[in-house]
């Protein structure tokens, strides 16, 4: 029965992954699929074809998406853009959704940016326990004023869904920054610890991996 059960979990942690990832593959899919009712009906693949192709959506939106940066990049596209964002300014509700998801998209898509490309550890929420979060902002404006001192603003996500978190505004003495990648402390925190990234000593010798340390006898059995 023990190896019954070694081999059902086995089995397990090779489907469910495959199975999630092809989940969340056709619902993105079914969701891009959507941008084909802004053809006109007669059109529409299943109208032209007589049968349905999945995946066409995601062309249909790449083609938006690319016509759209391109008359947005120019002098005109500059212009209309300015304009519907005035106009959307105008609205209470509308204006706050707008703003706040043009400022999101910013921090996220705008390479520029520096924010969410450092990983940080802070004693959270009490000292002596400590939390991955991600910087997203140096400059605090008033805050920074009213409490004096260096500080700076962090994103502390939860688990397993780092989409969702606080911020909190914590001493520039009081962060650590470590070495790994933004994508590497996502896989962290999704996986609730359990995918720890490998670690490179500045002088270049290579630290244990989670496998290596699993893998070790315990001194209790040495």
């Amino acid at each position: 029965m023990k190896k019954l059960r070694t081999y059902i979990v086995a089995g397990l942690l090779i489907w469910i992954p495959i199975g999630v990832t092809l989940f969340v593959l056709k619902v993105l899919v079914d969701i891009l699929d959507q941008t084909l009712l802004l053809l006109p009906l007669a059109y529409r693949p299943e109208t032209l074809l007589g049968f349905r192709i999945p995946g066409l959506g995601i062309l249909l939106a790449l083609i938006i998406l690319v016509v759209t940066g391109v008359l947005a990049a120019n002098f005109l596209g500059r212009r209309l853009v300015g304009f519907w964002e005035s106009v959307l300014q105008r609205i209470p509700l509308v204006r706050s959704i707008y703003s706040a998801a043009k400022n999101f998209a910013e921090v996220v898509f705008n390479d520029s940016n520096r924010s969410f490309n450092k990983v940080l550890l802070i004693e959270y929420p009490r000292k002596g326990l400590y939390s991955l979060c991600f910087q997203t902002s140096t400059n605090l404006g008033e805050i920074q004023a009213r409490i004096g001192g260096d500080v700076i603003c962090v994103f502390v996500p939860t688990t397993p869904n780092p989409t969702s978190g606080l911020i909190l505004m914590v001493p520039v003495a009081d962060v650590i920054e470590l070495d790994m990648d933004v994508e590497s402390a996502l896989k962290m925190v999704v996986s609730l610890g359990v995918v720890v990234p490998v670690w490179k000593k500045r002088d270049g010798q290579l630290e244990l991996t989670q496998s290596d340390i699993s893998s070790e006898p315990s001194k209790s059995s040495e």
